[in-house]
């Protein structure tokens, strides 16, 4: 690859290639209501990530770093899009995912299931997550594992990692996946 003048690929992520399945959804695009699969977004580095927009840390977190990083491509952001997959459908309405989602950068695109294909695609990336409804002994709870996944413009898995908090890292990993 060296010679080929590919750079190494980044460090900072663990490389999945060959060992995670690659993009495969089914759900509503919350930007234009469209339905999408994977095939939607072939020809573009695709990066996985769920949440919820009524996170009070770690999803804009994550969300606002891959921004800054997507900022950074300059013009090559129009070839990477950010999947953000609700894990919350109940309250993460499309015009409440749209608007946050739109917060972010314009390659990011709100994704909404019902709760059996979320759950579905949970199971695909091994990711975990819960939603305990409110009680009279309990507030309304969210939880979710942290891990971006990164796709290459065919739609095969290739990076994982778990920190956004390095933004050299993310931009890196989308120059390696772009060339």
């Amino acid at each position: 690859l060296f010679a080929c003048g590919q750079s190494a690929p980044p460090p900072e992520m663990t490389d999945i290639k060959g060992i995670m399945p690659g993009l495969s959804i089914s759900m509503t695009r919350a930007n234009d209501g469209k339905a999408v699969t994977a095939k939607d977004y072939r020809g573009k580095i695709a990066v996985l990530y769920f949440g919820y927009t009524h996170c009070p840390d770690v999803c804009p977190t994550t969300l606002s770093n891959l921004s800054l990083a997507l900022n950074a491509l300059g013009d090559d952001a129009k070839h990477v899009r950010v999947l953000f997959v609700s894990v919350d459908p109940d309250r993460d309405t499309l015009p409440v995912l749209k608007s946050y989602a739109e917060a972010f950068a314009p390659e990011v695109d709100g994704l909404r299931g019902t709760a059996n294909q979320i759950a579905d695609l949970a199971r695909r990336y091994r990711i975990a997550y819960s939603v305990t409804p409110a009680s009279a002994t309990h507030t309304y709870e969210v939880t979710h594992s942290n891990s971006i996944f990164f796709f290459d413009g065919e739609g095969r898995a290739r990076f994982v990692t778990m920190h956004s908090d390095d933004q050299a890292a993310l931009l890196k990993a989308f120059r390696y996946l772009l060339n």
